[in-house]
């Protein structure tokens, strides 16, 4: 039996319309607002329909030293025709330290994906 952790997948976004595309500023100041976007279908739209769909995405942020990651946001979406939703959101948080942002997405055909971008200070 295979752990969860060897079922999630992982590509280029721009080569994989399952894979999260993370979007966020070059640096930041420590404990400056910031803006993270995470979603599907920047390079290749997804289907999003009843049969093919994102249920829901998360976020998380791993400070450099951290040894686990902190959810800063998990968002399901509905689909129910005639009304299918993007999956693309946005979220904000503050921190003092640099760090990864992982994000997870969760396609009910093709299963779990991830990405990761690394998060800099100025």
């Amino acid at each position: 039996m295979a752990k969860l952790s060897e079922t999630i997948k992982s590509a280029d976004w721009k080569t994989e319309k399952h894979a999260p595309v993370i979007e966020l500023p070059d640096s930041i100041a420590a404990g400056e607002p910031c803006t993270i976007k995470a979603g599907l279908g920047k390079a290749i739209a997804h289907p999003n329909t009843l049969e093919h769909h994102i249920a829901w995405i998360s976020i998380f942020f791993q400070p450099e030293g951290a040894p686990v990651p902190f959810q800063i946001g998990h968002f399901e979406f509905a689909g129910h025709g005639p009304v299918f939703t993007d999956p693309n959101v946005s979220v904000t948080f503050k921190t003092d330290k640099p760090g990864t942002v992982h994000a997870a997405s969760f396609c009910n055909i093709h299963g779990v994906w991830e990405s990761s971008a690394e998060l800099s200070f100025s």
